[in-house]
């Protein structure tokens, strides 16, 4: 079954009770038993509800693995893989990363004694000086949050495997429909399904994905015990988000690209950060692993000017001032003082987060008038 049958159709069947050919919600906590222990596969619904296995089952589908995993954040799908750790291991991280993954590394889980190594993952051997006997995980982002770096997953995979160290995939940014790091060596995908996945600006999720049946265990055994899922009205929205993934992710594409190029010509910007661009220090690796270059789009305004940079944004029309990503409208943030406002200022800029930098969500609208809102509001 290609991609764009399994949006639709991958890990999905018809409701056995009445035929319902979209997934019914199942709104119960509980489920009758005809003797202790004697249920129909479901008892509480923080351990199984049949809507969020559906959608487990379509999240598994679409990245090409075996189980998939719901949860009702982003941050709490991170949250259960660092659950796999013990106090003294050691994380190898990208360095450009999501301001509340930053967060949830160094304010929570270094209280609890694990080290994490920020670093550049442009060339993968680096990943080796930082390897230690402690180190347990590697963490990549890729595309990157916000400077839209990408980084070689066959390659990261490859020093994992040969140190016995697990490979978790950030692909918020990419969406299977782009890239998929278990086909190329990874051991667990994780999602913001907030963005992307979900499309439409109406849900908070996260999703993990795996292959291996003992780390599907562990985490299954983590995802219930802790209890951060999500809930089956959620699970719904997500599944009917699924759909319409395909199509969806070619438009933001499309205008993501025609927006990029727009601006890389543009004589006030300085400088234009998205993967399909031939001067993209990542180009080859993004053609290599992706089958588009997304609609997330960043760019500075000439000599790095911060007030600048604040009235574009205040001044579109269209592109709404916002945080979050991947739903069919067009974004715009201002990552030094919104999503990535966690991690100090000299961190922050040393990987080019600096506070003339703009970060854009392309959506699905006309491209005419996106354009036309980002004249007006640069000059």
């Amino acid at each position: 079954m290609k991609f764009n049958t399994k949006t639709i159709h991958g890990g999905q069947h018809h409701d056995p009770a009445y035929g319902a050919v979209m997934q019914p919600i199942y709104q119960t906590t509980t489920y009758a038993q005809s003797t202790p222990g004697g249920h129909k596969g479901y008892e509480y619904s923080r351990t199984h509800n049949p809507t969020r296995n559906a959608l487990e089952n379509a999240f598994a589908s679409i990245e090409n693995g075996k189980h998939g995993l719901a949860f009702g954040s982003g941050l709490a799908a991170i949250d259960a893989v660092l659950k796999l750790l013990q106090p003294g291991d050691e994380v190898v991280s990208t360095n450009d990363l999501y301001g509340g993954t930053y967060r949830l590394f160094t304010k929570i889980y270094e209280n609890f004694g694990i080290k994490f190594h920020f670093i550049g993952m442009d060339n993968a051997d680096k990943i080796n000086d930082y390897i230690t006997p402690n180190t347990k995980l590697i963490w990549v982002e890729t595309p990157t949050n916000p400077m839209m770096n990408v980084i070689d997953i066959k390659s990261i995979s490859a020093i994992a495997k040969a140190n016995n160290l697990l490979l978790a995939v950030d692909n918020t940014f990419a969406t299977p429909y782009l890239q998929q790091p278990l086909e190329l060596g990874a051991d667990i995908v994780m999602h913001s399904v907030t963005k992307y996945l979900s499309g439409h600006s109406d849900v908070v999720m996260g999703a993990l994905i795996v292959k291996d049946n003992a780390l599907a265990e562990k985490l299954y055994f983590i995802q219930n015990a802790s209890g951060a899922i999500c809930g089956p009205q959620d699970s719904f929205l997500v599944l009917r988000g699924l759909k319409t993934l395909h199509v969806r992710m070619q438009r933001h594409c499309e205008n993501g690209k025609a927006i990029a190029e727009y601006l890389n010509n543009h004589p006030k910007i300085e400088k234009v950060y998205w993967p399909g661009l031939k001067d993209h220090p990542n180009h080859d690796v993004a053609k290599a692993q992706m089958n588009d270059f997304g609609g997330m789009v960043s760019f500075v305004t000439k000599g790095n000017n911060y007030k600048e940079a604040i009235k574009i944004v205040e001044n579109l029309k269209l592109f709404t001032l916002a945080e979050s990503l991947g739903g069919v409208e067009s974004l715009a943030g201002h990552p030094a003082s919104m999503t990535h406002a966690s991690i100090p200022k000299e961190e922050r800029e040393k990987t080019g987060v600096v506070d003339s930098l703009i970060r854009l969500s392309v959506g699905i609208e006309d491209i005419d008038d996106l354009i036309a809102d980002l004249q007006q509001a640069i000059g």
